[in-house]
């Protein structure tokens, strides 16, 4: 038996070591939390050795294993199974039947996302359409980065209207005009700043700005 790491709050469990998942763990560890990571394959699961806190090879569709290497004791699971559909249903299966209480999970399509909600997960990330949306914005040209939320809700550096220039984001009223919020504001060999109502607009500032998604790629348009 693989030892268990330690389940307190700051340890996660990591299931499927793929692209997605690996990345994930490699992320989490570098933030400072403690990282079980599962995988099927034995030279997956070598390869990770020295970087996670732990690494098992199990199989990880059956509850009672997940139970044995101690699962059930962690609050939070990823889960990064893509390519096996039934693998990953079942996994999140699993991890509702042991009361984790916070799983995420991976979905390689809407129907694969729907069943994994319905199965117990409590967060469904589309990572391939999410990376897609976003090379798609910067393609574009209007914005130099975007992430969008699953509730329909984004953020997004772009370039500042010349409509605002030498004006305060009060007087611009870019947030009644487009209906979005400028929360920062980054000056070419100046440091970030947060957005006030009093902060004035010159060319060439980029602007974080927040919002619903149309309404921040209207605005990011209009620049």
């Amino acid at each position: 038996m693989a030892r268990q790491a330690s389940q307190g709050g700051d340890s996660v469990v990591v299931i499927g070591l793929g692209r997605f998942g690996g990345a994930v763990a490699s992320s989490l560890v570098r933030l400072g939390h403690d990282v079980l990571g599962i995988d099927e394959n034995p030279e997956v699961v070598q390869r990770w050795a020295d970087e996670l806190t732990h690494v098992v090879q199990a199989d990880t569709t059956n509850a009672e294993t997940l139970r044995q290497l101690g699962v059930g004791d962690f609050d939070r699971a990823v889960v990064g199974i893509g390519n096996d559909i039934e693998a990953s249903v079942l996994t999140v299966l699993a991890l509702e039947d042991l009361h984790v209480r916070d799983i995420w999970a991976k979905a390689t399509s809407t129907k694969h996302g729907r069943i994994l909600e319905r199965t117990g997960a409590h967060h469904v990330v589309y990572p391939e359409a999410a990376m897609g949306e976003r090379v798609a914005h910067l393609v574009d040209g209007k914005m130099i980065d975007f992430i969008e939320f699953d509730d329909g809700f984004a953020i997004a550096k772009t370039a500042a209207p010349r409509e605002a220039f030498g004006k305060t984001l009060s007087e611009s009223e870019l947030r009644t005009r487009y209906g979005v919020t400028v929360v920062g504001l980054k000056r070419r060999k100046n440091d970030f700043t947060y957005a006030k109502a009093d902060t004035i607009v010159e060319p060439g500032d980029i602007l974080i700005v927040s919002g619903a998604t149309r309404k921040v790629e209207t605005f990011a348009a209009r620049t």
